[in-house]
């Protein structure tokens, strides 16, 4: 079995040789592995984390950016599968909690389901709605994501950053917007656990329970403060529950 390979899609933020469980993060649109970097002080023992690269961003940042969900699902998948043997956690947040679905799929092809898919302010698969905002002018695009609360003020100000990250932001909001599952795929066998932000403006809380369908699995929901980035709010909070629903 290999090990993770620091220039691939996986990087390690909390290792452990011989793991009870591994969780695998998945960023947001925009995001890199590092959004996951106050995870490793609330693990409890026995638990790795790792967290997925998307290319065009971090130490990625010189590559295309791929804006393909099932493409991005595919090549982390692989990589997971030639890690040393765990059960796996993946946790996925906005265009991460897609990714992480159809990561899910394909270990479960190979015949590795994860232990348990927790995914967080994303709207389930198939129910998006074909958000438009990626083709928004640069202005109103930029504007419209620093409203969320995603970038942080020193980068929103900054003409300069705005140009760099402007071909990955709308490269990933394009794959959110565009992904579609693929029309009869058998739903996984795993609990699904899903997180809500209050008053994401992004993701409409009725059609959430639509995330039972995916698994045959119990389904379960949580609703935290905290809007679309919720993930920001009670970090040690969100990562005992997230791993305290990993033995299922």
């Amino acid at each position: 079995m290999s090990r993770i390979r620091e220039r691939g899609w996986v990087r390690s933020l909390a290792a452990v040789d011989r793991p009870d469980v591994r969780v695998v993060c998945f960023p947001h649109s925009g995001g890199s592995a590092t959004a996951f970097s106050e995870w490793p002080a609330a693990l409890p023992p026995g638990v790795s984390l790792v967290a997925v690269q998307y290319p065009g961003r971090g130490d990625r940042f010189g590559e295309p950016p791929m804006d393909d969900v099932t493409a991005m699902a595919g090549r982390a998948a692989a990589e997971l599968l030639r890690l040393p043997p765990s059960e796996h956690v993946l946790f996925g947040h906005s265009l991460g909690a897609l990714v992480a679905y159809e990561t899910a799929l394909v270990l479960r092809d190979a015949g590795e389901e994860p232990r348990r898919l927790c995914v967080s302010a994303a709207l389930p698969p198939g129910t998006e709605g074909g958000d438009s905002i990626h083709l928004a002018p640069d202005d109103e695009f930029w504007a419209t994501l620093c409203g969320l609360g995603g970038i942080e003020p020193g980068i929103a100000e900054s003409a300069e950053l705005r140009e760099l990250l402007l071909p990955t932001l709308r490269s990933d909001l394009r794959a959110h917007a565009t992904y579609r599952p693929r029309p009869g795929t058998p739903p996984l066998s795993c609990p699904v656990h899903c997180y809500h932000g209050v008053g994401d403006p992004l993701v409409d809380e009725a059609r959430l329970a639509q995330w039972a369908r995916v698994t045959s699995g119990e389904f379960t929901l949580s609703v935290r403060p905290g809007g679309h980035f919720h993930v920001a709010t009670g970090v040690g909070e969100l990562v005992a529950d997230v791993v305290r629903r990993g033995p299922a």
